[in-house]
């Protein structure tokens, strides 16, 4: 039995689905992002990565939107933290919290298995860190998003400065960031933040189903080895990233999924993959 949250729902849509979904449940509240969220998120997706039934995540939300960003509270909160420590302690605190919050959304990097964003509604702020740190991005036209944290006096700090550049570019990045501005699930498919719009939410669920069934049914070592060696060749030079992905295969190979998957395509039939 999954264990419980407060703020996030696990769900698994059929038995035999190795594909589970995360849904943010905040909804009277556009899926704002609680401090609850920051303890359980990055517990729940640790849990899912070690299930060995589970081959891809989804990520959504419950309600009209996907997330709304950090509650209001919570940000009041962080400002008015200084008490009567003086302003290196607090200083000090603050740091530790804002620390806290990037490893919840961190963990959506460091899980082997991929994790999906299906975007609807509202993707502000917090929203954006969230989507930002997953590995593929689905929307409906519907969708608006806004990198919302200049317009709420501070520079957003949970990851949209340092990963929206490198998915939309450095100057689309920038104007975002400085205007805060809404833009639409068409402009974010243009700036290649989302790979796929659909018209509507069920076209949208149904969709992304198909392709993450798709994904859990290939080799799990396979996909687990894609998604690291993608994001550690980011911040590595071309003859780095050679060296490690030579490395990765080195281990990788001696599995029995190549030859399995050869056994498959020469015989026309479905691969069977063991679980990871």
């Amino acid at each position: 039995m999954e264990k419980q949250y407060k703020s996030i729902i696990i769900k698994q849509r059929s038995p035999d689905s190795r594909v589970f979904y995360i849904y943010l449940n905040n909804p009277s509240r556009g899926n704002a992002l609680s401090p609850d969220f920051f303890t359980e998120f990055p517990d729940a997706v640790a849990s899912l990565d070690q299930n060995p039934d589970v081959s891809v995540i989804i990520l959504a939300g419950f309600g009209k939107h996907f997330c709304s960003g950090i509650e209001l509270e919570t940000l009041n909160s962080k400002a008015d933290s200084t008490e009567s420590t003086g302003p290196g302690r607090a200083a000090e605190k603050l740091r530790r919290e804002i620390k806290v919050m990037q490893r919840a959304v961190n963990a959506i990097e460091e899980c082997r298995k991929p994790v999906i964003a299906l975007i609807h509604g509202a993707c502000l702020g917090g929203g954006v860190d969230i989507a930002a740190a997953c590995d593929i991005r689905y929307c409906i036209e519907s969708a608006f998003f806004s990198v919302k944290e200049v317009d709420m006096g501070l520079a957003a700090d949970l990851g949209s400065l340092q990963r929206l550049p490198r998915i939309v570019g450095f100057g689309n990045a920038m104007e975002l960031a400085l205007t805060g501005r809404r833009f639409t699930g068409l402009e974010a498919k243009e700036l290649g933040l989302v790979t796929r719009v659909f018209g509507t939410k069920q076209d949208m669920d149904q969709g992304v189903e198909s392709i993450a069934e798709e994904i859990a049914a290939m080799s799990p070592i396979a996909v687990v080895g894609t998604k690291r060696v993608l994001l550690q060749s980011r911040d590595l030079t071309v003859d780095q990233a050679l060296d490690y992905v030579a490395t990765w295969n080195a281990a990788a190979l001696q599995s029995k999924d190549l030859g399995e998957a050869i056994a498959a395509h020469v015989h026309k039939r479905k691969p069977v993959f063991a679980k990871l």
